[in-house]
C-alpha cells in the first residue's frame, strides 16, 4: 500500500518546515481579500510558537509573502485569529 507523506510548508517568520496541518495559512483571494485558514491564491504559512506570531517584523514578511499592502486594522484581527487556532491545535487546512 502507497502512504501519503505529510504535505510540508515553511514559516515565514521563523523558516522552519512543519506539516501543513499544524500552521495558519493566511491567502490572499484576488476577489475576497485576506482569508484565514481557506482560500485559494498567494498564500503565507505561521506555526503555532508564540515567538513566530508576536514577531515584531511578522506584518511586514506577510506583506512581502503576499505581495499585498495590509491594513492597520489587520494585525488585531490576526491576533484574534491566532487566539482561536490555539484553543484548536488541530485544525486542518
Amino acid at each position: 500500500m502507497i502512504q501519503k507523506t505529510p504535505v510540508m510548508r515553511l514559516c515565514i517568520s521563523c523558516r522552519n518546515t512543519y506539516d501543513r496541518k499544524n500552521l495558519l495559512k493566511i491567502t490572499k483571494d484576488h476577489n475576497q481579500g485576506i482569508l484565514f485558514q481557506s482560500g485559494m491564491g498567494r498564500s503565507a504559512y505561521i506555526c503555532k510558537s508564540k515567538k513566530c506570531f508576536s514577531d515584531s517584523k511578522i506584518k511586514k514578511k506577510l506583506q512581502k509573502a503576499l505581495k499585498t499592502f495590509l491594513e492597520p486594522e489587520f494585525i488585531e484581527i490576526f491576533k484574534k485569529e491566532i487566539a482561536s487556532f490555539d484553543d484548536y491545535p488541530n485544525k486542518g487546512i
